[in-house]
């Protein structure tokens, strides 16, 4: 499990860093940690954090923008609330605009 622990916490590292009204992907942060085919365990990484109030896993989304990990919020729409509190304009458990709103770790660290 050890080695889970590590990639876990590289990715909670990559989340902190996503900007305020930003979102992005499991995979552009797997891609990001050189672990391109594992978008799955990000999104595991994700569901983990529930224990860690400073890792902003309401800005990790699928690679269309469909809040995916919604049902791993408490309550039925707590992702999409704290999207649109910042500013992000959701429909049908989408982001609108996802390209606009999209932030690559790639590209900005």
């Amino acid at each position: 499990m050890a080695t889970n622990d590590n990639f876990f916490e590289r990715v909670y590292d990559v989340a902190k860093k996503i900007p305020y009204g930003r979102v992005t992907t499991y995979g552009a942060i797997a891609n990001f940690l050189g672990a391109k085919q594992s978008a799955r365990m990000v999104g595991w990484a994700m569901n983990a954090s529930a224990k860690h109030e400073d890792i902003p896993a309401h800005r990790v989304v699928n690679r269309v923008g469909l809040l995916s990990g919604k049902h791993h919020f408490e309550g039925t729409s707590v992702m999409q609330q704290m999207l649109e509190a910042e500013g992000i304009q959701i429909e049908d458990h989408k982001v609108v605009n996802f390209e606009t709103h999209l932030w690559d770790p790639a590209k900005h660290l």
